[in-house]
């Protein structure tokens, strides 16, 4: 799949990660769907517990020999996922992922010499916008996504859905603390845009080659004034006035390709 470029990217920060999004205890968290379960498949970090999937599907597989497998119908699956889950024949019972450091992220991105952009969310807690952040971020190459412990949902079935894979292969680093999280990304000399509509300065104009992070608030109440605090700049997307204001993921998308093609 093509969103799986980052695989490697992941499996440098294994010793170094703090328990990421929980699943209730002795539970797992159920995935769906053939990008979100072959993605899990191919991650060497990923704990799978079990499959489940029709005889054609399972068929299609190259699985471990260790990992159990249930074969089922189409409507035994139904019952395992969420209602009208797209299951496409394939569910698995997955561990979260542990979430990596912020510092280990940055560090190896000044020792490679890249310049992935990060980005940052605060208090984005709708599990499809995470995801669609995610897909955005594995296809525009960003280092990672960043969110606060508590305003932020849990690994989900939906999120791994919305990602496409995506989920598998972007650091997703969650912080107790997002302003101290952006005061160590200026550290990394990254010059921190904070996305709002109540500015006049385009988000072009603040681009000029730095290592960049993009703060993107919710929907509903935006960035918090501590957060928008610890923005370099504050950047508007140059959409018509017939839009008030962009979903959280095209907004995160748009950014990203701007950031990407500066100076192309």
């Amino acid at each position: 799949m093509a969103v799986m470029g980052k695989a490697r990217h992941m499996r440098q920060f294994s010793r170094h990660r703090r328990p990421g999004g929980q699943s209730p205890k002795g539970q797992g968290i159920r995935f769906w769907g053939r990008h979100a379960v072959l993605a899990a498949l191919d991650n060497p970090e990923r704990r799978i517990k079990r499959i489940w999937g029709t005889r054609e599907a399972i068929g299609q597989l190259d699985l471990p020999s260790a990992l159990p497998v249930s074969y089922a119908d189409v409507t035994d699956l139904a019952r395992l996922v969420a209602r009208d889950a797209p299951h496409q024949g394939l569910v698995i019972e997955v561990d979260p992922l542990d979430s990596p450091y912020l510092g280990d992220i940055l560090r190896e991105e000044s020792d490679a010499g890249r310049r992935s952009p990060l980005v940052v969310l605060d208090q984005v807690t709708d599990p499809h916008n995470i995801g669609a952040v995610l897909r955005s971020a594995a296809a525009f190459d960003a280092a990672a996504i960043i969110t606060q412990d508590r305003h932020s949902p849990p690994e989900s079935g939906v999120i791994a859905r919305a990602a496409s894979g995506a989920l598998e292969t972007v650091p997703w680093v969650r912080v107790v603390n997002l302003s101290r999280a952006l005061e160590e990304i200026a550290e990394a000399q990254y010059w921190r845009i904070g996305l709002t509509g109540e500015t006049e300065t385009t988000l072009g104009e603040t681009l000029d080659g730095s290592k960049v992070a993009l703060v993107l608030g919710s929907e509903g109440d935006g960035m918090r004034h501590n957060v928008m605090e610890h923005c370099d700049v504050l950047a508007r997307l140059p959409i018509s006035p017939r839009m008030e204001s962009l979903n959280i993921s095209n907004a995160a998308a748009i950014a990203l390709y701007a950031v990407a093609t500066a100076g192309a």
